[in-house]
């Protein structure tokens, strides 16, 4: 063996702020959802999956050019094969109006729809915020009215609820139509200008760009001069109030608290109208769980006929901090049955077992040894007790000879007497005793 050989191959490691999901996570991931799916179609909405990849230009229409987003945090890259600029998706709700517009998917009438995936933006790794993170997210397609905003928070709602969260609070604005936002822009700007003292460099690159977005910083000392600014609700104009006001009368009448927040503009710039975030004070600076509102002039902007649209995306790995928080984690479930088997005969018989068991829905783990050598029965009840399954099903020789099984109880169920004696049944038998014995287990935990 060469000396570059011997050397120790370096360990690889994970890009940082893209993190691995681990079979002990799993199962909370599993439980969001199904949770979360359960929700979504108890509102009639349909599934959408869009590529991860993206033609640059999607964003940059989309999102908007002079966005934190756009500036600075896409993951863009050449395709080397034929020169094109692609992006890995920061948000979907670009990707599902393409989709939507490329496959003419409104022909026949509004649309309402969900996705959920990875997002992948380059910021600073910390708490709450990485660079490859999952979103769930709805969209209305079609839809103009109060109504439908109202709707889409009403699900965030019930999902806190499904979920047994508590104290996510729900701020709401109004970004007012397009002519609107201009006169608000005007003296906006004004205001700012006499401020320049006070200003950050961000928001002085940004004054004459997107200057609404200045009040959204989060710079201590911009503090005071972006809660004195002119503030847009101010110059709603009748179309817009009746809008907003007719969003709170379906909330109030839905028992749903809010809090009007002036300076809620959200960091993109296809918004219009109502906005909305739900925030909570349990996960430091990165409060905000779900946002989203209405986004009526982006499907024309990507190319599509003028159509109203609303929507939300909420981050997944957000939602479950407060659930581990609040100590909201179900319990992991094990398998229903081990097999443990020893001897040539056995084995075979085991394979037969195991996929008859399946057969009937229940979960099996067939031992497996794993250096390749026959495993002694004690190692495999050790393996069967740490797997979390509820029944070992034990096949030796006297069992083959015999044509029963041996079935172990490794919880205390009614089945068991309380007690984890081996019990032999008939292999004939066997598939009705333990569902049997499942059922049994099931009413004890429900007691």
């Amino acid at each position: 063996m060469t000396e570059q050989k011997k050397q120790k191959l370096e360990k690889l490691s994970g890009v940082k702020g893209m993190n691995d999901i681990l079979p002990q996570d799993a199962g909370l991931w599993e439980f969001f959802e199904t949770t979360v799916k359960s929700m979504l179609r108890s509102y009639g909405y349909q599934n959408i999956r869009t590529p991860i990849v993206e033609h640059t230009q999607l964003f940059t229409r989309g999102i908007g050019e002079v966005t934190d987003i756009v500036e600075k945090e896409m993951y863009s890259f050449t395709d080397a094969l034929n020169g094109e600029n692609l992006t890995m998706r920061p948000e979907n709700t670009a990707a599902v109006v393409r989709a939507s517009i490329e496959h003419n998917m409104l022909y026949d009438g509004p649309k309402r729809l969900w996705y959920i995936g990875p997002m992948f933006r380059h910021e600073r790794p910390q708490r709450g915020r990485y660079r490859q993170f999952h979103q769930v997210g709805v969209e209305a397609l079609g839809f103009a009215g109060p109504d439908t905003d109202a709707e889409i928070i009403l699900m965030c709602q019930r999902l806190w609820d499904d979920l047994g969260l508590t104290g996510i609070k729900l701020e709401i604005n109004s970004l007012g139509l397009a002519e609107e936002r201009a006169k608000h822009r005007v003296e906006l700007i004004a205001y700012l200008e006499k401020h320049l003292d006070v200003l950050d460099e961000d928001a002085k690159r940004r004054l004459h760009t997107n200057p609404l977005r200045v009040l959204d910083t989060k710079n201590p000392a911009m503090q005071e001069v972006a809660q004195n600014a002119p503030k847009l609700i101010d110059f709603l104009g009748e179309e817009s109030r009746a809008h907003f006001e007719g969003l709170q009368r379906i909330l109030k009448a839905n028992n749903i608290p809010f809090t009007i927040n002036p300076r809620l503009v959200r960091g993109l710039d296809y918004y219009n109208l109502t906005v909305f975030e739900w925030v909570t004070d349990k996960l430091g600076a990165q409060g905000t769980v779900a946002a989203g509102g209405r986004y009526d002039p982006l499907i024309e902007q990507l190319g599509g006929k003028p159509t109203a649209a609303c929507g939300w995306a909420m981050g997944i790995e957000r939602i479950l901090e407060l659930l581990k928080e609040e100590n909201l984690v179900p319990e992991a479930e094990g398998c229903d049955v081990y097999v443990a088997h020893q001897g040539d005969a056995a084995r075979e018989q085991a394979f037969i077992v195991a996929e008859r068991l399946r057969d009937t829905g229940l979960d099996v783990i067939l031992h497996c040894s794993p250096d390749g050598q026959a495993s002694s029965f004690k190692s495999q009840m050790k393996r069967a007790d740490t797997s979390g399954a509820a029944f070992a099903v034990i096949l030796g020789e006297d069992e083959i000879a015999n044509g029963t099984a041996g079935v172990k109880a490794l919880r205390d169920t009614s089945q068991s007497n309380g007690k984890s004696e081996q019990q032999t049944v008939p292999l004939e038998d066997l598939t009705e005793y333990l569902i049997n014995a499942m059922v049994a287990s099931t009413e004890d935990g429900d007691d």
